[in-house]
């Protein structure tokens, strides 16, 4: 039987005090257990984890992970990939560079992850209209709510094997 878990890298993170309300194991990893040892590979096999849903989470996933979780990381990014993804696209950047760049549409990309930053096979795209208007503070929210309506959506589709 598998099981659930929350891994994470910051131990200021809302979602440890979610997973301590929910009774759902928290593992608390820094970056030279993730890289330089295979503590955190190893506890996810223990665990019998079958996916990686990835929320927030920065880093690049090492190779050993990607290869013990073929087609089985998933991401987010907040915005229609391949446009502004990549090392150090992330959050408000995102939106800000859209906003500058004048551009009328924007969104979400669900993807599977692979050795390089944002550039795994898509599962979904949902998108949203720039306003003249927006900052992106309002980009980002109108951004949130996609993502909010969208991921947990995929996600069970993806784990359950259905067609989304």
């Amino acid at each position: 039987m598998t099981s659930s878990a929350i891994y994470c890298n910051n131990p200021q993170a809302y979602v440890l005090e979610r997973a301590r309300n929910l009774s759902v194991p928290s593992i608390l990893f820094n970056r030279k257990m993730f890289y330089e040892t295979d503590s955190v590979l190893e506890d996810l096999r223990e665990r019998k984890i079958d996916w990686i849903v990835l929320a927030g989470f920065l880093w690049l996933i090492p190779e050993n992970m990607i290869l013990a979780f073929p087609n089985r990381i998933v991401n987010i990014h907040p915005a229609l990939l391949p446009k502004y993804g990549g090392k150090g696209m992330y959050g408000m950047k995102v939106h800000q560079s859209v906003i500058e760049d004048k551009k009328t549409e924007s969104g979400i990309t669900i993807h599977l992850v692979n050795e390089h930053f944002d550039s795994g096979d898509v599962v979904f795209q949902a998108q949203c209209t720039v306003l003249p208007s927006d900052t992106a503070e309002s980009l980002a929210e109108r951004i949130h709510a996609l993502e909010y309506e969208h991921y947990p959506r995929i996600i069970e589709a993806l784990v359950l094997g259905n067609n989304h």
